[in-house]
């Protein structure tokens, strides 16, 4: 098993015919993932050739998923067309929307979010400004490299894109069930407590891996929700312990302000959950090998 990304789901890509769409769908194809289409209205009807793969293009995502029974999207337009794409992917009500673009305004991200909520949540969104998600050995959705690690048991859900390929390296001969890059934007879809309570629920998945930062409360709320509900072991790091007070660290939602959000008060609520923390990246992969083969 996996969450939320499995061998059988069928993936199409709005914007597939842009050049980081292009790039892209060919790294997903290389890795296995079954991409059925593309979309972009200009050019429905055609088709892009991938390494001898006819993806076909259609002119919407419900047509798309009509034709195909595609059941993820993942998103590379610009950030100007974010937010009418995400609305094309849950007004047609596609379970699965993978939004890749950074820059995304916030406004714009609160406005598909707001619309998904109030059509009952039938799209499950991740990201904005996100690598995707990637279920090694099935499908992979987004910009996460395949060939670094292998299938294996451990869940990873990390707000960074570097820290999650690097966590996914330093693991690689253990492996993974599924790896999914929530982003680090101010607003996000799917949170650290979606994807936690989806591992704990998940029989493939033997341990997890949390990777926060500093500003907001997401990690924090995330401790509540793990000493509440969650009785796999959980091994976490957050970045951020050396970033100067009141400046923003490579994420938009990456600021602290005053005492909150700060990375050793962060740290101080997961370990009160029973998280064992790091202090560094390899620390934390460290700590994660020595739960998991305890």
């Amino acid at each position: 098993m996996a969450i939320f990304l499995t061998k059988d789901s069928k993936v199409i890509v709005q914007g597939m015919t842009g050049s980081e769409g292009q790039k892209h769908t060919r790294r997903m194809l290389a890795s296995g993932t079954n991409i059925v289409g593309g979309v972009n209205p200009r050019k429905a009807g055609t088709t892009v050739d991938f390494d001898g793969t006819e993806v076909p293009v259609f002119g919407s995502v419900k047509d798309a998923m009509e034709k195909t029974g595609a059941d993820v999207t993942v998103i590379f337009v610009p950030e100007k067309f974010t937010k009418d794409a995400v609305v094309e992917a849950i007004e047609a009500e596609i379970e699965l929307a993978v939004v890749i673009t950074e820059g995304v305004a916030v406004h714009d991200t609160a406005q598909f979010w707001a619309l998904a909520q109030a059509k009952g949540n039938k799209t499950r969104i991740i990201g904005p400004n996100c690598p995707g998600l990637i279920s090694p050995g099935q499908s992979n959705a987004g910009i996460i490299p395949a060939d670094i690690t292998k299938s294996g048991r451990i869940g990873l859900v990390s707000k960074s894109g570097t820290l999650t390929y690097q966590m996914m390296y330093e693991l690689r001969d253990l492996g993974f069930s599924s790896c999914v890059g929530i982003g680090g934007d101010p607003i996000i879809g799917t949170t650290h407590i979606d994807a936690l309570k989806a591992f704990e629920a998940d029989p493939d998945t033997d341990l997890i891996v949390m990777i926060g930062e500093i500003g907001g409360d997401a990690e924090e709320k995330a401790a509540e929700f793990i000493a509440k509900h969650v009785t796999k072991p959980v091994v976490g790091y957050v970045a951020g312990f050396t970033a100067p007070e009141g400046k923003t660290m490579g994420h938009a939602g990456a600021i602290v302000s005053g005492s909150s959000g700060t990375a050793q008060a962060k740290k101080e609520a997961l370990e009160a959950a029973g998280v064992k923390v790091g202090k560094t990246p390899s620390e934390t992969a460290r700590l994660a090998r020595a739960a998991l083969t305890a």
